[in-house]
């Protein structure tokens, strides 16, 4: 299945979907030294982000995310891409600065055709959500 989207950050990646309905303040959510979430109210706590196609409705907090983000990237501990439902400065930012691949806006809700345990490819550099047929783990 290929599914439109709006593009954000260029580049290609792929990687196991992790997905929550909650958004993600990378300042404070996430060890930037290790890229787990640490957040111990979060759906996803003590989950690792590294590699993953992480799935979050937007992110929320201090414009320094965007920097942890970065900080991620430098540390090896990275989302291997994202998708939001609506991206918004502070994860835009971040992933460009980063050159995370992000993508909004799909033309499908993220959270009907995808599940934890997917492989996802994220192309944003043309706008494009892939999933192939018996991608889950």
């Amino acid at each position: 299945m290929i599914i439109k989207c709006r593009k954000i950050s260029r580049g290609v990646a792929e990687g196991q979907v992790l997905l929550t309905q909650e958004a993600i303040s990378f300042l404070g959510n996430v060890d930037p030294k290790t890229g787990i979430i640490v957040e111990q109210k979060h759906e996803l706590f003590g989950q690792c982000i590294k590699d993953r196609v992480l799935v979050f409705p937007h992110g929320k907090g201090s414009t320094v995310g965007s920097y942890v983000l970065y900080q991620l990237i430098k540390n090896n501990v990275s989302p291997a891409a994202m998708i939001n439902v609506e991206s918004e400065p502070i994860v835009a930012v971040g992933a460009i600065i980063s050159c995370i691949p992000l993508v909004d806006r799909m033309e499908q809700d993220p959270f009907k055709v995808l599940k934890n345990g997917d492989i996802a490819r994220v192309d944003g550099t043309s706008g494009l959500v892939e999933i192939p047929e018996g991608s889950e783990l």
